[in-house]
């Protein structure tokens, strides 16, 4: 795809030795480390200001899990007897700045919680605080390229800092490259990218920017996947993603309700709706809700930017996607009480999986910290295990949602047998593999059988992921509550 359709007078390409991130967190980490395996010849350092990330980043207990991830980092970081070391981890900014000719900017642009816009807006303090240490540092030119989520106009902003407090002679291109990983699947996605989406300015200068980033890529990703577009199309072609996979979500949630509601089936309803190939099945799995750092955040930037633009009717409407999935996991949180005869007082509940997905330790907007405050809320002991989630983020997630009192009715334990000991309830809020019963059944996975035996009567299950045969757990004696059936 042509940018614009201009490539008559294009700039040679910038020579990149030295690739510079700044931000460790789970977009700057993990595209390091695949960048840096699949370019042996660049050096790429990633830099944060967070000591015990980068401290993390350089042991072999990463700071985030991500399957695969830490064979990679190695790979890169470690080097091996046909390759030396080029994957770098370091607290110093400037130094990490100085020398890289392309710079990722991969910062938190979390929804503001003070000010115009306060929880709708993208709090961009982060990302104009690495752009005026890049203005003030940088003594050679630079490309750098937007790898954080931003408001739509962003790299135009980022522009005009550089142009007023950049060194004299110092060019600086702007480039837009946002990330569509998805946690769990981080290192597929990479690796195997539906596509790579680069925007800059149709001048020769960025032109060359762009070509000079496609070109870093290549090494892997095939050229018909790199698409190039203008730096406002990538910008919101970032948020629309997001925002339409969070609304695909809900609008399979919305119809779990009818289904319940009705007896219709929500997941004979997804199948038939998926075969449309004009729809497809992917992303058509109801549950207790979507989470996660990217949809919730990128919906309320998208109805922000909406209504900036005098837009009302499209801001209300991006709302109503968050409103629904708001919906929902109240909706699951009070029929786990309603089946439980309207109480939870003196009742112990086992939470199975905080993550807000499997195969990652995120509990970003994971809706089990509401199910659980919605739960505690109605007197509920709850017993909580999650395979990944390390007990600090636990507690910080539930006490500071929670306040005072909380820590007195939750016990984090070590296994999902000792979280199931002696329960009125389980609840299935993650869809971790080893909780699952349906075929095969491999030896990892827990035996509920074991559980349905040390639970108190009536036993429920309510899976919030429609990841159990209910036939099998019924002939165990529990009683199953999914979502979007009625049993």
């Amino acid at each position: 795809m042509q940018l614009n359709g201009h490539r008559d007078s294009v700039s040679p390409l910038w020579k990149v030795r030295n690739v510079c991130c700044i931000g460790a967190g789970y977009v700057g980490g993990p595209t390091s480390a695949v960048i840096a395996s699949k370019n042996p010849s660049v050096g790429v350092t990633v830099t944060d200001i967070n000591e015990r990330r980068i401290s993390a980043w350089k042991s072999n207990r990463l700071p985030i899990f991500e399957p695969g991830l830490l064979e990679t980092v190695q790979e890169a970081r470690d080097g091996s007897a046909s390759r030396r070391p080029n994957l770098f981890f370091t607290t110093d900014i400037e130094a990490a700045i100085g020398a890289a000719d392309l710079i990722f900017v991969a910062v938190n642009t979390p929804t503001k919680t003070s000010g115009r816009g306060v929880g709708r807006a993208s709090e961009t303090g982060f990302l104009e605080s690495a752009i005026r240490t890049i203005a003030e540092v940088a003594e050679t030119d630079k490309i750098i390229v937007e790898k954080s989520t931003v408001p739509l106009g962003t790299a135009g902003l980022i522009r005009e800092i550089l142009d007023a407090i950049g060194n004299p002679g110092v060019h600086f291109e702007v480039l837009s490259n946002p990330e569509f990983l998805a946690e769990g699947t981080a290192l597929k996605d990479l690796l195997l990218p539906d596509r790579i989406l680069i925007g800059s300015l149709s001048s020769p200068s960025g032109i060359s920017a762009c070509d000079t980033l496609r070109n870093l890529y290549s090494t892997w990703v095939p050229q018909s996947k790199i698409i190039t577009t203008h730096l406002l199309s990538s910008e919101l072609a970032k948020l629309a993603a997001n925002a339409m996979l969070g609304q695909r979500i809900t609008n399979v949630n919305s119809l779990s309700a009818i289904c319940e509601a009705t007896g219709a089936n929500i997941e004979e309803v997804s199948n038939a709706v998926g075969l449309d190939f004009r729809i497809g099945p992917k992303m058509l799995n109801a549950s207790v809700g979507f989470g996660g750092s990217c949809f919730k955040k990128d919906i309320l930037s998208l109805a922000y930017i909406a209504e900036t633009l005098h837009l009302p009717e499209i801001a209300a409407y991006w709302t109503s996607v968050l409103e629904l999935n708001e919906y929902q996991k109240d909706r699951f949180a009070q029929r786990i009480v309603r089946c439980l005869y309207s109480t939870l007082t003196n009742k112990k509940i086992a939470i199975l999986g905080f993550a807000f997905k499997k195969n990652t330790g995120d509990t970003r907007e994971s809706p089990a910290i509401s199910i659980c405050q919605a739960l505690l809320d109605e007197g509920a002991q709850i017993t909580l295990y999650d395979p990944k989630v390390p007990k600090h983020q636990i507690w910080a997630d539930l006490v500071c949602n929670g306040g005072e009192g909380t820590e007195e009715n939750i016990t984090i334990c070590e296994t999902a047998y000792q979280a199931c000991h002696d329960v009125n309830a389980v609840v299935i809020l993650t869809e971790w593999d080893e909780f699952s019963n349906r075929q095969p059944v491999e030896p990892a996975r827990m035996d509920w059988e074991r559980v349905a035996k040390t639970m108190r009567q009536p036993r429920y299950v309510f899976d919030g992921r429609n990841i159990t045969d209910a036939v099998e757990l019924q002939k165990l004696g529990l009683r199953v509550e999914h979502i979007g059936k009625s049993l």
